[in-house]
């Protein structure tokens, strides 16, 4: 049996196994200002978010065998967006993300992060779905037979396959002291690590995780964004605003600025999520 789960819109737990959405907890966050202007969702509902996740997975394949694997680089500013230009810019040269049906993966193909990261995000456990290896390559999936998903293992694999620049998605305070130790193992390998899915962060887990980064989202955390607000060397955005911790992330979010043709207009009243948790 395919099962799958994932944390999205307002942090609601969504089950889906076979290919249909069989259970979906309540949002903690009732409003999202992405899926306000994107989908015109003014309250997040248990069956409002069954409903977007199904018409994930008849529209594009997610967690299942027709999953769209690549999409188009277009106008925007995430984690995502900002990782296809690096890659584009040859200024990292994988990314250690995840992916449904096949866990940690190294990614090298800037369409291949739009597609996976872009897509999908907060998958907290998936299972194989052996018809996704081929596109990705199985030497570049940590683990076929389980779908692990563990983020310091998968920048291992990348170090041993030669990378040298190598960007991870984290949203795991965990994950930061393995990271940490790697960099240190490795003082000839950069490791950039980009911080996602953080709401409901506690307010250690979030001094953690932004310590241990060079980028984050701020999504719904309270407590990432009192930190990020105070202690960012750059921010971009106002609904969810994204940081840069080092100077080599505020590199990143000026590259990615770059393309995009600058930063918008600010916003004197920008949308916020509603709570912020």
């Amino acid at each position: 049996m395919s099962e799958h789960i994932i944390e999205a819109l307002g942090l609601s737990r969504i089950t889906i196994r076979n290919g249909k959405v069989v259970e979906v907890t309540e949002p903690e966050v009732e409003y999202c200002p992405l899926f306000d202007h994107h989908r015109g969702i003014k309250k997040l509902t248990t069956d409002v978010v069954a409903k977007n996740i199904q018409f994930r997975i008849d529209d594009f394949g997610m967690c299942t065998a027709n999953r769209q694997l690549r999409m188009k680089d277009f106008l925007n500013f995430g984690i995502s967006e900002i990782l296809c230009t690096l890659l584009e810019k040859e200024v990292i040269d994988s990314v250690v993300m995840v992916l449904e049906g096949c866990g940690t993966v190294i990614v090298r193909e800037p369409e291949l992060v739009q597609g996976i990261g872009g897509r999908v995000s907060g998958l907290v456990k998936t299972s194989p779905i052996p018809e996704l290896f081929d596109e990705i390559g199985e030497d570049n999936i940590l683990n076929t037979k389980t779908a692990e998903i563990n983020q310091g293992e998968g920048i291992k694999l990348a170090i041993e396959k030669g990378c040298k620049n190598i960007a991870v998605t984290v949203a795991l305070a965990s994950d930061i002291d393995k990271i940490n130790r790697l960099k240190d193992e490795n003082p000839d390998i950069n490791i950039y690590v980009f911080v996602v899915h953080t709401s409901k962060r506690t307010p250690e887990e979030a001094r953690k995780l932004f310590d241990g980064c060079d980028v984050a989202t701020a999504c719904a955390s309270k407590n990432i964004r009192d930190i990020g607000e105070k202690e960012s060397v750059k921010i971009v955005g106002q609904s969810i605003p994204i940081y840069a911790r080092t100077e080599a992330g505020k590199r990143f979010l000026e590259m990615r600025l770059e393309k995009i043709g600058g930063e918008k207009p600010k916003k004197e009243n920008p949308d916020l999520p509603y709570p912020l948790i």
